[in-house]
């Protein structure tokens, strides 16, 4: 017993010796999330743009703003990429899509519902919901300056049976996405959680 007590207080003396960063605007940077290479574990890297914008940098060097932290659930939120106007294709059409380092402790949450725009008919052998009485429906309805409206979409939960590290985008397939945290079946689209909820593996 005793020994356990003495490797927890040596333990909670590591973690204490740690360096937290500093917050960027508004969002406290916890541990093990680093800005610096003098703060948090670099394993965990994001950046702060100018002081001011928390950003997730994606494996082909695309940056999404950070919305949220939560440090005890070890999950954070990304703005997901916006849809040019009256194009219907993804700001990181050009670099694939969301993509994680597999190397690194991020992945994509199993909380996300993700709804593809613009889609192939190849689309149809998928498991994925296409139907009328997909969430997609309700978002091109409603954002109509996308250019959205009128295209194959479809909407799933990105569970643990996916790759937790991409959404993909592409021409040939589809150009556009945007994903809800958390949503629940009846939600109207003004309560809608829009990101893509990240979560990391604790380095210990």
């Amino acid at each position: 017993m005793a020994s356990v007590i003495v490797f927890l207080f040596i333990l909670a003396t590591q973690v204490s010796a740690f360096r937290v960063c500093p917050k960027c605007g508004k969002i406290r940077v916890p541990y093990p999330l680093s800005t610096d290479e003098n703060c948090g574990d670099p394993r965990y890297r994001i950046y702060c743009n100018n002081g001011t914008v928390l950003e997730f940098m994606s494996a082909p060097g695309f940056y999404y703003k950070i919305l949220s932290i939560n440090p005890w659930t070890n999950r954070l939120v990304i703005s997901p990429p916006l849809i040019q106007e009256n194009t219907c294709y993804s700001t990181d059409l050009g670099v694939g899509g969301l993509q994680l380092d597999e190397n690194l402790p991020f992945n994509i949450s199993t909380r996300n519902t993700v709804m593809l725009f613009n889609c192939s008919d190849n689309i149809l052998l998928s498991p994925l919901n296409c139907s009328s009485s997909s969430f997609c429906r309700q978002f091109v309805d409603v954002k109509e300056g996308y250019g959205c409206k009128g295209t194959l979409c479809c909407h799933f939960l990105k569970d643990a049976s996916m790759t937790s590290h991409r959404i993909r985008v592409r021409l040939g397939g589809c150009t556009a996405y945007t994903s809800v945290v958390d949503k629940q079946p009846d939600d109207p689209i003004e309560f809608w959680n829009f990101g893509i909820e990240l979560q990391w593996l604790p380095p210990f």
